[in-house]
């Protein structure tokens, strides 16, 4: 199976036998248990919690609220902007500002599609459950216990209390369950399932083997700090090869290296020549306004703090501790007819494949003039840069999908776990339980692929910009240490949705990210009036339980701290 986002038609047929919504109960419809209780009814039941993935549900929310790859989470934290005007979805400028709302459109729609695969999860588990032929759907069981671990990651990470239904729960139609807190060790559970049932690999691109479990377990160990047993999980895949980083970094991000080696687990998109059903719709939103294909709509745009993290010193390592005292050069305010000369200080070279600038190639599509291909205005808060991994190269236009009203619906995958996030993991486990070597190794492994990587060319086939950057030789300490694996995910991972999630995690969200404001004010002016009226406080650390769910459990959700 080249792709496991299902078809509309199949998933209508499926799914009209369970539930999206989060309190309803389920509607049995002419797919019926008997329907069903075999390995083909199995397995259409599994496609549709697959398809679940790319957030989009029956319950009719714009598809950029319930996107399954986590963009608009980097416009929460220091890695970008919405992008686009300020008065083009007023709900996702409110999360920028940090004025969040329990009726935000972002937030509801997220909770409702992420309960979708739950559901859907619980669906295939339960008609498992019911089979009495007495035939072997461990395999199938697995791959749904690691979607539900899936789902319930998501919910953890986002807003901390959410509420947990058990296959059990989904059998009885007990739906409306309450909230009293984490539900770690539930997906702890699910993974440690798929890890000991799933087979070394899969025939089907997308199903996950029971290294993608490790992996996803190892993250979730990790995410609670539990750095000695993450460590155990996340240093077993690394020291025994079961993934390679593919030798061009960039090919993460374009067709050579879909599905490739570096692909741990990803969510599967397809376009097509017609309306791509199996494109990336939530990001549809988050393309040049403009640009070199007049596509649509400027949202998600880099922020002047990230292009800053990629500097580096003499001796190639990033700026630790001094990365944002200074400002590179950008053409905020300047016009495309005016002179703007890009900054000649040294770079790392991710830093072209990541945030789309003047003067430099935007993904084959020649270079980019700046102010022309950014749909934001000056006086907008979202600043100069594009946003370059999610954006399709030209010539490859199997990438390129399109949709009802002529947005774009792209075929490149979105990975949910890459191998070079597992190094970095690792990494990070390693360095807070004071193993300095590994976490030396694993740093470098990463910056070594960087190195020897083709660098961004200019029109003459010269390197773009003065690039430079090579190896740590040596951790002066834990804190050191630290330090270094914290910058690396922030350089390796840029504009992947993992952001706001790393400084969750770290414990500093708040400290990093109004710093970030008053800093981001230094270019783009516009900011602020943002910077001095908002604030990240404590209770942005999770989000709002969405008011309506609160209101269809008639009281049986609890809402989050400050809200």
């Amino acid at each position: 199976m080249k792709k496991l986002l299902l078809s509309i038609g199949l998933a209508a047929s499926v799914l009209t036998s369970c539930s999206d919504d989060f309190t309803e109960a389920v509607n049995y419809g002419t797919l019926d248990s008997s329907t069903l209780g075999n390995e083909q009814g199995v397995d259409m039941l599994l496609i549709a919690a697959y398809s679940a993935m790319d957030g989009i549900t029956a319950r009719g929310y714009a598809d950029w609220h319930v996107t399954g790859d986590n963009w608009w989470f980097d416009v929460l934290s220091d890695e970008a902007h919405k992008g686009s005007t300020d008065g083009d979805q007023a709900d996702l400028y409110q999360l920028e500002t940090y004025d969040w709302q329990t009726n935000n459109g972002y937030i509801g729609g997220k909770w409702v599609a992420l309960y979708a695969g739950v559901n859907r999860a619980n669906a295939v588990i339960a008609t498992i459950m019911g089979i009495e032929d007495g035939g072997d759907y461990s395999g199938q069981m697995a791959e749904a216990r690691f979607l539900r671990g899936h789902f319930y990651y998501q919910l953890q990470q986002i807003f901390g209390a959410p509420a947990y239904i058990s296959e059990q729960n989904y059998i009885d139609k007990e739906f409306n369950q309450p909230n009293p807190g984490p539900v770690w060790a539930e997906i702890e559970a699910d993974f440690m399932y798929a890890m000991e049932n799933l087979p070394a690999s899969q025939n089907d691109v997308g199903r996950p083997n029971m290294y993608a479990a490790q992996a996803y377990y190892g993250k979730t160990l990790l995410q609670q700090g539990k750095y000695a047993d993450a460590f155990t999980q996340l240093s077993d895949i690394v020291d025994n090869d079961r993934f390679t980083l593919l030798p061009e970094f960039v090919d993460n991000f374009r067709l050579a290296g879909e599905s490739g080696s570096e692909s741990v687990f990803t969510i599967q998109f397809v376009a097509d020549g017609g309306q791509s059903f199996n494109g990336n719709r939530g990001a549809t939103l988050s393309f040049p306004g403009g640009g070199p294909l007049n596509t649509c709509c400027g949202f998600y745009q880099p922020s002047q703090d990230l292009f800053n993290a990629f500097q580096t010193d003499a001796s190639g390592l990033p700026l630790l501790d001094t990365w944002n005292q200074n400002d590179l050069a950008s053409d905020y305010g300047i016009a495309s007819a005016d002179a703007f000369t890009p900054t000649t200080v040294t770079l790392d070279p991710r830093v072209d494949y990541t945030v789309g600038r003047r003067g430099i190639d935007l993904n084959g599509f020649g270079v980019n003039p700046g102010k022309d291909w950014i749909r934001a205005d000056f006086a907008d808060i979202s600043g100069p840069y594009l946003a370059k991994k999610n954006f399709y190269w030209n010539g490859e236009d199997s990438q390129q999908g399109t949709g009802g009203w002529g947005e774009q619906r792209s075929g490149i995958n979105y990975h949910i776990i890459r191998y070079a996030d597992v190094i970095l993991m690792a990494a990070e486990a390693a360095a807070q339980t004071s193993n300095l070597p590994k976490a030396l190794e694993y740093v470098n492994i990463i910056r070594e692929r960087a190195m020897n990587m083709t660098y961004v060319k200019d029109a003459d086939g010269n390197d773009a910009a003065n690039y430079n950057i090579q190896l740590y030789t040596s951790f002066t300490d834990q804190a050191h240490a630290v330090k270094a694996v914290k910058m690396e995910r922030r350089l390796e991972l840029a504009m992947e949705g993992k952001r706001l999630f790393d400084l969750r995690r770290y414990g500093n969200s708040q400290d990093v990210i109004n710093t970030y404001m008053q800093n981001e004010a230094r270019v783009i002016t516009s900011f602020q009036d943002e910077a001095n009226s908002h604030s990240y406080q404590p209770k942005n650390d999770l989000m709002p339980i969405p008011i309506d769910a609160i209101d269809q459990s008639t009281g049986t959700l609890v809402q989050n701290t400050g809200y």
